[in-house]
């Protein structure tokens, strides 16, 4: 009876501790991995408020600069100013020559 106790007593003890550290709702590893997800969703926080406040500065700037206003529309919308003479550019890859089908010499 005495032997069955010895082997009984740490039997218990060390399921309790198994399911105390790897069983349950929340265990220790889960817990590593809520804990992970946690950091990267507040740095991914910290990013996206850094993100919404250039954004911010950049939306305060277009409603009271003038010359941001004007240098936005100017390189996005191709405007020009009266008297000024607008040059594009063409890639190498899209010339002329590209574009013209060539010709059957029979």
């Amino acid at each position: 009876m005495v032997a069955l106790k010895r082997m009984v007593v740490p039997a218990v003890i060390g399921l309790a501790l198994y399911f105390a550290l790897f069983g349950g709702e929340y265990s220790l590893l889960e817990l590593r991995a809520i804990r992970a997800g946690a950091r990267e969703d507040a740095a991914e926080l910290d990013d996206l408020k850094s993100r919404i406040d250039s954004l911010s500065a950049w939306a305060d700037s277009l409603e009271s600069d003038s010359a941001a206003l004007e240098r936005v529309a100017r390189e996005r919308y191709g405007m020009i100013r009266d008297g000024e003479v607008l040059y594009r550019f063409a890639n190498p890859d899209s010339t002329v020559a590209d574009s013209v089908p060539a010709r059957d010499s029979r």
